[in-house]
């Protein structure tokens, strides 16, 4: 009977540390932690290193303590599905921020609405950030990969007399890339 954790963040410039100050604030003596650092809440919990690692590890008897339900996923059905794997396995899932235990019927229907609430958020996330592209575009922003080179530049080339293996090389661009601006 352990108690383990599991810890995510979802970019390389985040730290898992105020997840465990969190965990250990809330009274809870971990024997073990098991963390996905920049790792994506819509990456599916199965194709994350260490919470297939975890999964392996825990025991019936076992507590899982999470930060957040978000810190298992985003996507509704994968959370659902993550929680009824572990409670299958006989471990108790609790979450410090909802503040309930997952593995109660009351808490079972918690994590439902909280979890759907996730995926809400994770698709008003991705709603705003194509808003917020199509504005740009339309102030004449350019949104993307930065740009090599223009039509222009390699006209000018050309016009100078520079072979296009010459012109790829000068500007860095690609075959691909200097058939579609001439």
């Amino acid at each position: 009977m352990s108690i383990i954790a599991y810890t995510r963040v979802s970019t390389s410039d985040q730290t898992v540390e105020n997840q465990k100050q969190s965990i250990t604030e809330a009274g809870y003596t971990v024997s073990k932690y098991f963390t996905d650092e920049a790792v994506s809440g819509s990456v599916q919990s199965s194709e994350r290193t260490g919470f297939k690692a975890m999964l392996n590890y825990v025991r019936e008897g076992d507590t899982l303590i999470v930060t957040a339900i978000d810190r298992l996923g985003r996507n509704t059905i994968d959370v659902l599905s993550t929680v009824e794997l572990l409670q299958s396995k006989g471990v108790k899932v609790i979450s410090l921020r909802e503040g309930f235990d997952l593995s109660t019927p009351v808490g079972k229907a918690m994590l439902t609405m909280m979890a759907g609430l996730a995926s809400l958020e994770k698709d008003l996330i991705a709603e705003r950030r194509t808003a917020g592209i199509k504005r740009a575009q339309s102030e004449g922003v350019h949104c993307g990969r930065p740009i090599k080179a223009t039509s222009e530049q390699v006209h000018e080339l050309i016009a100078r007399g520079l072979s296009p293996k010459a012109i790829m090389n000068e500007l860095n661009i690609s075959k691909a890339t200097y058939y579609r601006l001439v």
